[in-house]
């Protein structure tokens, strides 16, 4: 068998190359994930708070110009 190189090792009569050790990373669906959580957060339950939780009475229309004062 060939002598295999330092940083590698041998699988099924291949010569491969050792994993780096790397950092926990948050994969590209991870993130994805997180961004669709908050989104579906905030259409659920900030959305509903924000037009109802302000405390004010609705506000009345007020009448348009081109109704006549006369009548």
């Amino acid at each position: 068998m060939a002598r295999v190189p330092e940083g590698c090792h041998v699988v099924r009569e291949h010569i491969r190359r050792n994993p780096r050790p790397r950092g926990k990373k948050l994969s590209g669906w991870t993130i994805a994930g997180l961004i669709a959580g908050v989104w579906l957060w905030s259409q659920l339950f900030g959305a509903g708070e924000a037009s109802t939780g302000s405390g004010q009475a609705p506000r009345t229309p007020a009448p348009s110009a081109s109704v006549s004062a006369g009548r």
